[in-house]
């Protein structure tokens, strides 16, 4: 069953959140008016809010307090949190300095016992940049021949080859490389931070679970995924403003930088379809091919068997650490080939995509932009052959905005920081002799824990949308902070339960928060 509704004709009504409410949630129908009038109101402090976040904030004297006086610093929230992010960045600095002083030099074993290990340094000379060769362009000796990542990434890394300073001592060249690279990123980490909170106006706090993830700074050095992290995040920026244009040219440029942002395409595609905002839709369509196109040409046209190692080696590459695929094959003794691996990754990612396709078309609201952006990128990451350590990146910034309570974030966190040791202990297991370490079976606890994680926040951020009365943002009176257009619009296309209505129970939950919402506080 499936429902198409003329603008301005009257669509299911917003179920409100029972508790916490400093505002009637607005229905689908919300003018941009009401949008904007709700979105002048307070910031919305997370203490007076989350059980956690408040006993967590005694470390700094408590929560706020009712009378507290707010905006009467210099220190504003997106200050706050982009301090924390660029602290947080140092931390995970100085827990690489054993690596950075003599394990990366010094045998493998080494890097692991320290839970250090990055690929930068070692890249700097397995991929030519130590000897003065150009991406793309030069081959280099081994198997790999060419640089195995997409242009713009290859840019970031030639720029810091530039910035490292020459001399005979290599190990001093791959530690400036380093650390030139580093301070790149940690400016990407700044970019982040801003980004992720000026996207819901009036939650600038909900950034700060990116900010303190510990996962974020244990991982933020091992490879560059920062910087098409940051360009995701300055997209969806653009997005939450109604800037489908820029969304889309910044999206290009952060799939020129890492492959997973163009998923992000596909919740648009799907909730522009249900408010009917198909002009928007094809801006960002345009923009990200544009953009996409006008990075790649060039190489691809001056070095094509360069530019295409990227896509090559994504094909070859077999099953690999922290996915479970890999247990499987470890496990239970099954072979599977690449290819057959590849093609039964796709079948799942492309069910993965139907199924939220589907929800986000028959939920009883249309769920916000951050969630479904969330589940994409997830189902994107469990079903892939690989699920390296700092892929858990791709969804910090997704998560504080999909789904910002501190219980099921740290849940998630400590989940992922478990796999980050476990990893590495696993890996100094095999590269000893002497077995010290973590064994198969212990890795393969650590890699179904890491990935129970992550679906228990995919299934927490199903929840909201199925029953949003339960979403942390929506119990404030918004709608959908990073929908753009899409904030406030109303519904054009539905099926299913959308299309049918709201059920008594459902009728039944909302009067019974209408009757709350008219208590004093």
């Amino acid at each position: 069953m499936y429902s198409i509704a003329l603008p301005g004709a009257a669509a299911l009504a917003a179920l409100p959140a029972r508790c916490g409410r400093i505002a009637p949630m607005p229905s689908p129908q919300q003018t941009p008016q009401q949008t904007t009038a709700a979105q002048d109101e307070p910031v919305v402090a997370p203490t007076r809010r989350d059980k956690v976040a408040a006993t967590g904030s005694e470390v700094i004297g408590g929560p706020l307090g009712r009378w507290a006086r707010l905006g009467g610093s210099r220190l504003t929230p997106v200050r706050v949190v982009a301090l924390v992010a660029i602290g947080m960045f140092a931390l995970g600095m100085v827990q690489k300095l054993p690596c950075y002083e003599w394990a990366w030099f010094r045998g493998a074993a080494s890097q692991y016992t320290h839970a250090c290990y990055s690929d930068i340094p070692h890249l700097f000379v397995g991929r030519g940049f130590a000897d003065g060769l150009i991406p793309y362009f030069d081959r280099f000796p081994g198997d790999m021949q060419y640089l195995e990542y997409p242009v713009l990434t290859g840019l970031f890394m030639q720029v810091a080859a530039w910035l490292t300073p020459g001399g005979s001592d290599l190990q001093f060249r791959e530690q400036m490389y380093w650390m030139a690279n580093a301070g790149m990123l940690l400016v990407c980490t700044a970019v982040i931070a801003v980004c992720v909170a000026r996207t819901h106006r009036r939650r600038p706090w909900d950034a700060l679970l990116m900010a303190l993830a510990p996962a974020f700074a244990l991982t933020a050095t091992i490879n560059w995924d920062l910087l098409a992290l940051a360009l995701t995040a300055a997209a969806m920026l653009m997005w939450s403003r109604g800037r489908a244009l820029a969304f889309g040219v910044l999206l290009g440029l952060a799939t020129a930088a890492k492959l997973y942002p163009v998923l992000l395409l596909g919740p648009v595609l799907v909730l522009c379809w249900r408010a009917w905002k198909w002009r928007e839709f094809t801006l960002a369509l345009l923009g990200a091919a544009g953009a996409w196109l006008a990075v790649n040409l060039p190489v691809m046209l001056l070095a094509p068997d360069g530019w295409k190692r990227f896509y090559v080696f994504s094909q070859e590459r077999t099953i690999d650490f922290g996915s479970v695929w890999l247990v499987i094959t470890q496990r239970f003794g099954v072979g599977i080939d690449v290819e057959a691996v590849n093609r039964y990754a796709t079948l799942l990612m492309l069910l993965a995509c139907a199924g939220i396709a589907a929800l986000a078309l028959a939920a009883p609201r249309r769920p916000r932009f951050a969630q479904l952006a969330f589940l994409v990128v997830a189902a994107f990451i469990l079903t892939n052959k690989v699920y390296s350590p700092q892929y858990v990146l791709w969804l910090i910034p997704l998560a504080a905005l999909a789904r910002p309570r501190w219980r099921d974030f740290l849940i998630w966190q400590a989940c992922e920081v478990a796999y980050f040791l476990g990893i590495w202990m696993y890996l100094v297991y095999v590269t000893t002799d002497n077995k010290q370490g973590l064994p198969q079976e212990g890795y393969h606890i650590a890699i179904v824990l890491h990935l129970a994680g992550t679906l228990f926040l995919c299934a927490m951020v199903v929840r909201d949308i199925l029953r949003p009365g339960h979403d942390p943002v929506r119990q404030d009176g918004s709608d959908d902070p990073s929908g753009g257009v899409l904030d406030g619009a109303e519904d054009v296309f539905t099926v299913g339960r959308a299309a049918a209505g709201p059920t008594p129970a459902q009728e039944a939950y909302a009067s019974a928060d209408r009757r709350e919402d008219r208590q004093p506080a």
